[in-house]
């Protein structure tokens, strides 16, 4: 089993910046591919950003040059800062991790963005 812990999330001023953090443990697959998705209020979770245990990155259009995602494979973390936060990054924020054909889910951390 692999458990995912998330952290970072708060409450943002309009073009503020923020990092989320998320610590992975268990029986983690060499090879996998780790990410943020989230989930803003009646919509559907969606994929913000993704890394490779090799580094290559995936992006949303939506978060292109504002987001970025970077991983340290020894301490089995990955991280998503944010800038220019604007009040639709508003979301629960998800951390996942796929390796040989399984998928976890950590319980998520809320950004919000409000003044």
């Amino acid at each position: 089993q692999v458990q995912l812990v998330e952290s970072g999330g708060e409450l943002v001023q309009p073009g503020g910046s923020l990092r989320l953090s998320c610590a992975a443990s268990g029986s983690i697959g060499r090879i996998n591919v780790m990410g943020w998705y989230r989930q803003s209020p009646g919509k559907q979770r969606e994929l913000v950003a993704t890394i490779t245990s090799s580094g290559g990155t995936n992006y949303a259009g939506s978060v292109k040059g504002r987001f970025t995602i970077s991983r340290e494979n020894a301490k089995n973390t990955v991280a998503l800062q944010i800038t220019g936060l604007k009040p639709e990054d508003t979301a629960v924020y998800y951390c996942n991790l796929r390796s040989y054909g399984m998928a976890y889910w950590g319980k998520g951390t809320l950004v919000t963005v409000s003044s």
